[in-house]
């Protein structure tokens, strides 16, 4: 039970940034291809969006979709994503974000690579890895969580590896040119409760990639067919990527710790479109999360029994509070 309870405690009383704190999200949806991939590639991005500005809270002029077609659904797109589209979004992004903010970057579609770099597919002249990076340059003073979820996205883990960065990547090379089906699962992860693996209550950058990787390689083993992408992580600014967060030492800590969501925690932001009810659950846990910090800090004042019996009641009604939550979203 001690070890148990202490991990617990590690989870759920990480040292959060005080400061006031925005995200900000671009999406930006390239070349579809077809009419079918079109539709659907709006879908995901949508998702997102609404997500994004409902759930999570983020103010809408911190929300920016690009797309290749803007007369698709003009209400909600911002523009053509075209080189120069993206230049001026991310040059916006980076006069309207302040130091410390969170930059969320999610391209749908598909990708190439042309004389050995990795690039995504754009109305007229695409931008490569190497141009994205430049991009990124910008948002030095940012924290940015970078997702191509493109075909022939492996290329643009190392171009865009750096502080402060998660960068992750449909593919593990530029090889891996078939259309992904990773897209799909990230943004689930993201808009729906299934990626959240730990039950507790919000999805990490992390989370949504495991639980994307997982059910790609579900996908394709049901459909009886060679697994032809495999994606990759990198936030320890290496520039390698890996497909297992988690490890020692390895890549994925500055994953778990980032959410699309206006709160730094990962809960809905106070500007999200939240039923009252469940606003109230989510106060609760918060409350809960405090009292097991609370109770972290007198233990070296308490009985080591009396710690361990109050540890454990507090965390049974932190799962059952999460629990819950979850159920309360579903409906």
């Amino acid at each position: 039970m001690r070890c148990a309870a202490a991990a617990m405690i590690a989870l759920l009383t990480s040292a959060w940034p005080v400061a006031a704190q925005d995200s900000h999200l671009l999406v930006i949806v390239g070349l579809s291809g077809s009419p079918e991939n079109g539709d659907l590639f709006h879908r995901w991005a949508l998702g997102l969006v609404e997500a994004a500005e409902g759930r999570y809270g983020l103010q809408k002029e911190n929300v920016v979709y690009l797309s290749e077609d803007p007369a698709r659904d003009p209400a909600r797109i911002d523009g053509r994503a075209t080189r120069e589209g993206i230049r001026g979004a991310v040059e916006r992004l980076a006069t309207r974000a302040r130091p410390g903010d969170r930059v969320f970057v999610v391209l749908i579609g598909h990708g190439a690579s042309a004389q050995g770099e990795a690039r995504f597919n754009l109305p007229g002249l695409d931008l490569s890895a190497r141009e994205y990076a430049g991009l990124l340059d910008r948002l030095g003073a940012q924290t940015v969580v970078f997702a191509n979820t493109a075909s022939a996205s492996g290329g643009f883990v190392a171009a865009l590896a750096g502080r402060d960065r998660v960068v992750i990547a449909a593919t593990r090379n530029e090889g891996e040119r078939n259309q992904t089906r990773f897209g799909e699962f990230f943004v689930e992860a993201i808009t729906g409760s299934d990626g959240d693996i730990d039950k507790d209550g919000r999805v990490s950058m992390a989370e949504a990639f495991t639980w994307a990787q997982r059910r790609v390689a579900e996908s394709y083993k049901r459909d009886g067919q060679l697994q032809t992408e495999h994606a990759l992580l990198d936030d320890n600014g290496d520039g390698a990527g890996t497909d297992a967060t988690g490890q020692p030492g390895g890549d994925g800590a500055l994953a778990r710790t980032l959410y699309l969501s206006a709160s730094v925690d990962g809960r809905p932001g106070p500007n999200a479109a939240v039923d009252p009810a469940l606003r109230a659950l989510y106060d609760e846990q918060r409350a809960l999360e405090q009292r097991v910090a609370a109770l972290k800090s007198s233990r070296a004042k308490m009985d080591a029994a009396e710690y361990e019996r109050e540890l454990e009641q507090l965390l049974i009604a932190l799962a059952r509070k999460s629990r819950e939550i979850r159920e309360k979203e579903k409906r």
